[in-house]
């Protein structure tokens, strides 16, 4: 079974929802039949990548509150992440685009690297000191301590073609979806968990998915006893 995540790592609440589902995923039962997929979305999309701003400066004139209200989302933000054994600075943090980092996404995601790539970026960006935006060789580095190649990850970032295609898929697929925010996940192509729901939620979520997934229709045709390889070895036709 699937799951995909549409997340963007600008966002706190990804961060805070990834550890969260990860909870529910480690403690299910049929985890090693689980695909999880991660997709992209962009909060802010229409910002250049060298406009970099404080967080505070950005909450307080996106979304007119004060700068004491927003250090106290921040501060309460620090306590959700703590609660889920994340480390998170609530001070001194800045915003920027994160299209890049998507594009180098998609990279990793070929590699069989991107959920490496994503916990580490989210990392970087939430808990680090060194920013994350605005600083090629600082996604390079941490493209590399997710197992990628240091100098085909500056390839990817040095052309803005390099898997913009599949993030603005994956933004339009978010889209036709309903998803008008995130961290927003889809089990199996048929179930939406909305937010940084409690792990007992996934954990629901992934129950009722997988139950609900339709038995395998064998389709009988010619010989219903032909050859077959099994725990007791293979049939070999005798002569």
């Amino acid at each position: 079974m699937r799951v995909e995540i549409w997340s963007d790592i600008a966002c706190p609440w990804c961060y805070v929802g990834k550890a969260r589902f990860e909870k529910a995923l480690d403690a299910f039962p049929h985890r090693d039949g689980i695909e999880v997929v991660h997709r992209s979305f962009e909060l802010d999309p229409g910002r250049a990548k060298g406009d970099i701003q404080p967080v505070l400066a950005m909450l307080t004139r996106k979304y007119g509150m004060s700068e004491a209200q927003a250090q106290a989302g921040e501060e309460n933000l620090g306590t959700q992440a703590a609660a889920e054994g994340l480390a998170y600075r609530t001070r001194d943090r800045d915003h920027g685009n994160t299209f890049d980092m998507h594009r180098l996404l998609h990279f990793a995601k070929e590699q069989g690297r991107q959920d490496e790539l994503i916990g580490l970026l989210y990392r970087a960006n939430f808990a680090e000191e060194r920013t994350v935006f605005g600083d090629d060789e600082r996604l390079v580095e941490l493209a590399v301590a997710a197992g990628l190649d240091a100098d085909a990850a500056r390839t990817v970032l040095a052309d803005p073609k390099a898997y913009a295609d599949d993030v603005r898929a994956d933004e339009r697929e978010a889209a036709e979806l309903g998803a008008n925010g995130v961290p927003f996940f889809v089990l199996d192509r048929k179930y939406g968990v909305s937010g940084a729901q409690p792990a007992e939620v996934f954990t629901q979520a992934l129950t009722q998915a997988w139950g609900e997934r339709p038995p395998l229709r064998l389709i009988q045709q010619g010989s219903t006893d032909a050859e077959v390889c099994g725990p007791d070895g293979c049939a070999v036709p005798q002569q």
